[in-house]
């Protein structure tokens, strides 16, 4: 080797370790002392060891002109954010259904903020997203937009950068998985937000605006706690999952990701005889639907989203023999399992990621239909459930329903898509019973005049009450089997094989 191109390689090796954490001590240091992962660290949390292909790793900001160049080549590594194509879950699902791409903030690097050639590097991986539809695992730490980046001499706002619109255009084309710790602000919030699922562990601050941008708008001093707490966010539905740290963020990352990108040959699952006896005698009796769920689903493999939002209705993802299916389910003990306006948007943003990625979906339902009264039309009840009906029109994933109990109304229809014809298969267990109100809500509605004639209350309960029984089994899932409004009455303990059958004819 001459002595040019062995100076050129050590050059080469030299700038290549000015990238790892290694050189860069303080700044690891100062994420540790946080308890905080540094980016590449979190990059080895989620990509398979020895995958990653990076881009850009040589970048800089753009700030030659007011920096050190040999300052810049450490303190501002890759530009604040690295990219790369990544193998992901490749001993869980297989090598070909893993191939994906890892986008990772760098708060170490300016805080994150995003720079000219910062967002050059987004865009091209974003592009490459888009050509080979790989899904995405995001963490997006950091403060916005970057204003020190002065080697740029082209620009007056700078608003005329394609990220944002290149990030949202995957929608539908790559899933994006969005993990975030620490700090988020403006346009790294914009990313966050605009991701298929999001990720937020117990130490995130999510916000639109940060601390200075607040404050240069006239609207007070804020530190950067007060602004978008995850604690607010997991009331909100603005985070789909609280994680404890950045490494947990991760794990639940791969495991969501891991729906979309495959069966499972191996599973395992609970005795299916617990479902003939789990629901309570009393029709009126709420119980645990999430047990129901755990049931159905292989051993440990139900996840759910937004649990503290929208409560009358659950969602998440499980698997039944490893195939993958997104969840939909009544929660009876919220709200008797009507559904309110914020589950109205939780389950229609849900089943369109799901529609959108071509996952199946099961819908277990136990509802008295949709919430009703002045609140809930000052929340835009019309406009927030109605959506429903439109996302559950445009469903090309396969959809099973399954009716554990109550099937009333609008809100029943709108828990499968919009009729009881729409699933591919609609079935109902032995104590699933219909109508096109609550029964006690009908008999008060339609027996108006006979109840108020009778003046003793003794008999008028007792005619209350006959009325109700009367059209209960009027109403019964038999019934509704009988003259083809559902499709079956299956033994709960059937319900694993029923989905998978129905699954299955697609």
């Amino acid at each position: 080797m001459s002595r040019a191109k062995n100076n050129n390689y050590l050059e080469f090796i030299d700038r290549l370790k000015k990238t790892e954490d290694t050189s860069r001590k303080s700044a690891v240091d100062k994420r540790h002392n946080k308890n905080f992962n540094t980016a590449r660290e979190n990059l080895n949390n989620v990509i398979d060891k020895g995958t990653f292909l990076e881009f850009g790793s040589f970048a800089v900001a753009a700030q030659r002109s007011r920096r050190d160049y040999e300052d810049l080549k450490i303190e501002t590594s890759a530009d604040g954010i690295i990219t790369g194509f990544c193998q992901i879950n490749s001993e869980l699902i297989g090598t070909e259904n893993s191939h994906a791409i890892s986008i990772i903030y760098d708060y170490s690097v300016l805080a994150g903020t995003q720079g000219y050639f910062h967002h050059m590097k987004l865009d091209r991986i974003c592009e490459k997203a888009e050509e080979f539809k790989l899904p995405i695992i995001i963490f997006t730490e950091g403060g916005g937009g970057r204003p020190g980046d002065t080697d740029v001499k082209t620009n007056i706002a700078g608003l005329h950068v394609p990220s944002f619109s290149t990030w949202a255009r995957l929608s539908g084309q790559c899933l994006r998985i969005a993990v975030n710790n620490g700090y988020c602000f403006a346009g790294n919030a914009a990313l966050f937000g605009c991701a298929d699922i999001r990720i937020a562990t117990k130490q995130s601050w999510i916000g639109m605006a940060g601390p200075a941008m607040i404050e240069g708008g006239g609207l007070g001093k804020y530190s950067p706690d007060e602004i978008g707490p995850v604690e607010e966010h997991q009331y909100n539905g603005v985070v789909d999952y609280v994680a404890e740290n950045e490494t947990h963020g991760a794990d639940v990352a791969k495991q969501l990701l891991s729906y979309f990108q495959g069966d499972l040959k191996e599973w395992d699952c609970e005795d299916q005889t617990k479902l003939r006896n789990i629901l309570p005698d009393d029709r009126k009796w709420a119980y645990p639907v999430r047990d129901i769920i755990k049931i159905i689903s292989d051993i440990d493999q139900f996840i759910e989203l937004k649990p503290l939002y929208g409560k009358s209705i659950v969602t998440g993802f499980i698997r039944i023999e490893g195939i993958p299916f997104g969840l939909v389910a009544s929660d009876c003990k919220h709200l008797g399992g009507a559904i309110d306006t914020e589950s109205a948007d939780k389950m229609s943003d849900f089943i369109e990621i799901c529609s959108l990625y071509a996952m199946p979906i099961v819908s277990l339902v136990d509802t008295p239909g949709f919430m009703v009264g002045p609140d809930s039309e000052k929340d835009g009840a019309v406009r927030r459930m109605s959506k429903l009906f439109t996302r559950g029109s445009k469903i090309v994933s396969p959809l099973i329903a399954i009716f554990i109990r109550k099937g009333y109304g609008l809100g029943a229809q709108a828990m499968v898509g919009g009729s009881l014809h729409d699933p591919v298969f609609t079935a109902a267990w032995p104590d699933g019973e219909f109508g096109a109100m609550g029964l006690e809500g009908a008999v008060k509605l339609g027996f108006k005049k006979e109840l108020e004639s009778e003046a003793n209350n003794e008999k008028r309960e007792q005619m209350f009450n006959d009325l109700v029984n009367k059209l209960y089994k009027k109403g019964k899932a038999i019934e509704a089997a009988a003259h083809l409004e559902i499709d079956a009455v299956i033994d709960p303990a059937d319900t694993r094989q029923t989905i998978l059958k129905a699954v299955k004819i697609l």
